[in-house]
């Protein structure tokens, strides 16, 4: 099977050399559903599920009636705090425990980060660094992403060097994550896709 070839660039985004990729990795047949499930599933797993509504008995006050059962031609009442009353408890709201975990299958998961990798690559949303090294400085990243021109978009930069991680924290336009813990979300939320080559080859690796 035929390799794909990806410019390499410096952080000046001169280009230094190619890379060859493998075409079953960075060039499968694009899996759109699965991207889909991949993306929900991400968004299902993230959500805190704390909301927690009061029911009638942990509403406050209500124990005395409003009014006495007969004669006063209201409809009979026991409390304040039934759920008809405005104050009153919740009947069917969120309890503070309910999950909304949902799951992937392997093989349905790795198809779709090759998918997410592949529209990446046709779109040459993909730039591998040959190295990314900074000191720690925030204006180091900018006039790398001013150089390759994308400094306004959406950027994910895949790292695990804690010098760029320093840097890029105050970035509010990148997201950084260790090569590792790319998601698909992560992929097709960014606009472009930074990384050095040899992290996508460790990608490239696990995904074989």
């Amino acid at each position: 099977m035929a390799n794909i070839e990806l410019k390499v660039y410096n952080q000046k985004a001169e280009e230094v050399s190619t890379l060859k990729l493998d075409k079953s990795v960075f060039g499968v047949e694009v899996n759109e559903g699965v991207i889909f499930d991949a993306v929900m599933t991400y968004q299902a797993n993230s959500r805190q599920a704390t909301a927690k509504t009061k029911k009638r008995f942990e509403v406050s006050g209500g124990g005395k009636k409003p009014w006495r059962q007969k004669g006063t031609g209201r409809a009979r009442a026991g409390s304040t705090r039934s759920p008809i009353w405005v104050g009153g408890g919740t009947v069917f709201g969120p309890t503070g425990i309910q999950t909304f975990k949902v799951k992937q299958n392997r093989k349905e998961h790795t198809l779709a980060l090759k998918s997410a990798l592949t529209l990446k690559v046709k779109g040459k949303d993909l730039l591998v660094l040959d190295e990314l090294k900074v000191e720690g400085k925030t204006k180091e990243i900018k006039a790398m992403l001013d150089a390759f021109k994308v400094s306004e978009d959406k950027c994910l930069v895949v790292t695990s060097d804690e010098l760029v991680l320093r840097a890029a924290n105050n970035l509010p336009n990148v997201v950084l994550r260790d090569y590792k813990n790319v998601s698909v979300y992560d992929l097709m939320n960014a606009s472009k896709v930074l990384i050095n080559k040899d992290e996508i080859k460790e990608i490239e690796e696990a995904l074989k």
